[in-house]
């Protein structure tokens, strides 16, 4: 019998670390033909649901789909926050009324997912566009749980996004042709999932948050394969995740003082949250990337498409090939 996989070999993390290194050092040469903001069509009549909203780059995608026309629904936890914000955006359109309207949703909580799926598919209303952007990386923290018994990266990062995307499939259906978008991480390339001990708590690994971190993108990514792999052609939805280059959001609040400083001396690498918005409103608006999309159905390939920070295709790591592995997290999703 073959031994099952444990973890990255060293040649395969040094790898996975010297592409992530050259992503930082060479994002803005490989985005340097794109417009920022990027300019985007009338989206009058589309809908999209944004997940994380209230800053960042979730708060970017948000403003530029309502500013261009979209009803936006920000699915926050901190209402309050989405409301005023949506004040903002208004007044500095001379009191033009943008079509945005906030939805509770905490990802800690399967509930409040389930909850939200409910209470949007209950207008049957269709949806055309869903971007899961919310994410954690809660560096250096210790280790923890979600009320529902997951490690808190891969339920925020993964489970609570999966759970989401499957349980709107009947608006996404009615809103043909759509689009599942998952914002993803090039950390995802130094991933490894064990799918026996996807919470990290056997002792076979030594818990950190980056292990948390990087895994639970890397199960995105699996995930989101097989879920594009077995939504038919016809059922006119399509899936994608997108690299948003490495951008200066607040996950810097929770980084080490000495490296929040040096976020602060390299500018010119560390992209802001408007320039790391291009990706995900490429890949929500673009007219080619549903062809795109339904053509890799149709192919031999096992991953779903993955849109690069310069809005081209691009290939994820060696480990999100694995089909093995994929079909495994894409199993596990079946504990509701």
């Amino acid at each position: 019998m073959v031994k099952k996989k444990q973890a990255l070999g060293w040649i395969e993390w040094l790898i996975g670390w010297m592409y992530v290194t050259y992503e930082l050092l060479f994002q803005r040469t490989k985005t340097s033909h794109l417009q920022n903001p990027l300019e985007l069509p009338s989206l009058n009549d589309l809908t999209c649901i944004v997940t994380g909203t209230t800053s960042g780059i979730g708060k970017e995608i948000a403003r530029q789909l309502a500013e261009a026309g979209a009803h936006v629904v920000m699915a926050v936890r901190n209402r309050k926050t989405a409301n005023e914000l949506i004040d903002q955006w208004c007044s500095s359109w001379a009191g033009i009324l943008l079509n945005v309207e906030v939805m509770e949703l905490d990802l800690l909580s399967l509930d409040s997912v389930v909850g939200f799926a409910n209470t949007w598919n209950a207008r049957l209303e269709p949806l055309h566009v869903l971007i899961n952007n919310a994410g954690i990386f809660s560096i250096g923290e210790t280790q923890k749980f979600s009320k529902d018994g997951f490690e808190e990266h891969l339920q925020v990062n993964h489970l609570a996004p999966a759970l989401l995307s499957v349980l709107l499939l009947p608006s996404l259906i009615k809103g043909s042709t759509s689009r599942i978008i998952n914002v993803n991480s090039v950390m995802h390339y130094v991933g490894f999932v064990d799918t026996e001990d996807m919470n990290t708590v056997s002792g076979k690994r030594k818990y950190s948050s980056l292990l948390g971190y990087t895994n639970s993108k890397l199960a995105q990514v699996m995930f989101s394969s097989v879920l594009h792999k077995r939504l038919l052609v016809q059922s006119g939805v399509n899936v994608m995740y997108v690299s948003p280059r490495i951008v200066h959001t607040n996950v810097a609040r929770d980084l080490p003082r000495i490296v929040q400083v040096a976020y602060h001396l390299i500018p010119y690498f560390v992209f802001s949250p408007q320039e790391g918005s291009t990706s995900a409103l490429f890949a929500a608006t673009d007219p080619q990337i549903s062809e795109y999309c339904e053509s890799l159905k149709t192919e031999e390939w096992p991953v779903c498409a993955f849109i690069s920070q310069g809005c081209h295709p691009t290939n994820p790591s060696k480990e999100a090939h694995s089909v093995e592995t994929s079909f495994e997290v894409w199993e596990k999703i079946h504990w509701r």
